[in-house]
C-alpha cells in the first residue's frame, strides 16, 4: 500500500496545469525539475518522478516557502544541518534531525513534527504535490521544525549529510515494486542499509513500515543481516506500531479491507 495522494475530497481544490516541459520548473523559485541534473550516475532508482497535479494552494506555498524550507538534492554540497533548520533566532546546532524518505502528502510528518518539536524532520519526496502540501502544514501550524528535500534520497544521504549526522532515518510505505523482475528497484537492499549506517549516530532508529508482506520480510531480513543494527523487538521480529507514527486515512483504509501492516524499527549500533 503506497500513499495516493491524488484523490481529491468531496471539493477538490482547483489545480494549475503541469507545464509543458518538463524540464522546466514549475515555480520560480521552488523545487526544481531534476535537481542532480547529469553530473550523478544513472542508476536503477526506487522511485519514478512524480509532479502530478499542483493545487493553487500548493503552489502558493512552494512559490513562498521553498527558498526558506526547501532544499534540492543537488549532491554538490555538504549541508550544515544546524544552519539548514536554522530560525530567526539563528543556527540550531546540535538539533537531533530525523530523515524521513517518502512522505505523502505530508499529514503524518506534521503531526510527527507537532509531537516531538524538539527534533528536525528532513523530509524527502520527489512528489511535488505533496512537497507544497507540507509546506502549507507547516506553515498553517507553526513548525519551524520541518525542512522539506527535493530529490534521490540515495545522493542525499552519500553527498550531503555528514557522517554520523542523523538521529532517526525513517521509511513509511515505500513502493514495494511487487513484480519480481522489479524487486531490485526496492529501496531496502544491502547496499541502502550500509551507506545508512554511515550517516546515523550510534543509538539511531531506523523506522520501516510496509503493509505489502513480502516486502516487510525483505526488509526484516535485510536489517537482521547487517551488523550496524540491532532489532528492537527482543524475539527479532515486528513491532507494534508505535503510537508517535500517526495511523493514516489511506493506511486506514487499508486496514478496513484486511492489510496487515509490519512495522519494523532497528537501533544503530556503535560498531
Amino acid at each position: 500500500m503506497s500513499e495516493n495522494p491524488t484523490a481529491p475530497g468531496p471539493r477538490a481544490e482547483r489545480t494549475l496545469p503541469a507545464p509543458r516541459d518538463r524540464g522546466e520548473p514549475l515555480f520560480p523559485g521552488g523545487p526544481a525539475a531534476d535537481p542532480a541534473g547529469s553530473h550523478h550516475e544513472r542508476r536503477i532508482r526506487s522511485f519514478r518522478p512524480r509532479r502530478g497535479r499542483v493545487t493553487a494552494g500548493q503552489g502558493e506555498a512552494l512559490r513562498r516557502l521553498w527558498q526558506q524550507w526547501g532544499l534540492d538534492i543537488d549532491g554538490l554540497s555538504r549541508i550544515d544541518l544546524g544552519e539548514l533548520f536554522a530560525t530567526e533566532a539563528g543556527p540550531r546546532p546540535g538539533l537531533p534531525v530525523v530523515l524521513e524518505i517518502g512522505f505523502g502528502m505530508g499529514e503524518a510528518t506534521a503531526q510527527m513534527a507537532a509531537a516531538d518539536p524538539g527534533t528536525g524532520i528532513l523530509a524527502a519526496d520527489v512528489h511535488t504535490p505533496g512537497q507544497g502540501n507540507l509546506l502549507a502544514l507547516a506553515e498553517r501550524n507553526g513548525l519551524d521544525n520541518i525542512r522539506v528535500a527535493n530529490g534521490d534520497a540515495i545522493i542525499l544521504l552519500r553527498e550531503m549529510l555528514a557522517p554520523a549526522s542523523l538521529s532517526g532515518l525513517r521509511v513509511f510505505f515505500p513502493d514495494p515494486w511487487p513484480k519480481k523482475r522489479h524487486h531490485k528497484r526496492r529501496l531496502i537492499q544491502p547496499e541502502f542499509i550500509e551507506l545508512a549506517a554511515t550517516r546515523m549516530r550510534p543509538g539511531a532508529l531506523l523506522h520501516c513500515a510496509t503493509d505489502w508482506e513480502p516486502y516487510a520480510e525483505q526488509m526484516l531480513e535485510v536489517l537482521s543481516a547487517s551488523p550496524a543494527f540491532d532489532n528492537s523487538q527482543p524475539d527479532g521480529g515486528y513491532t507494534p506500531r508505535p503510537d508517535f507514527r500517526p495511523l493514516t486515512k489511506f493506511e486506514s483504509q487499508g486496514l478496513d479491507k484486511g492489510h496487515l501492516v509490519h512495522d519494523l524499527i532497528f537501533r544503530r549500533n556503535d560498531t
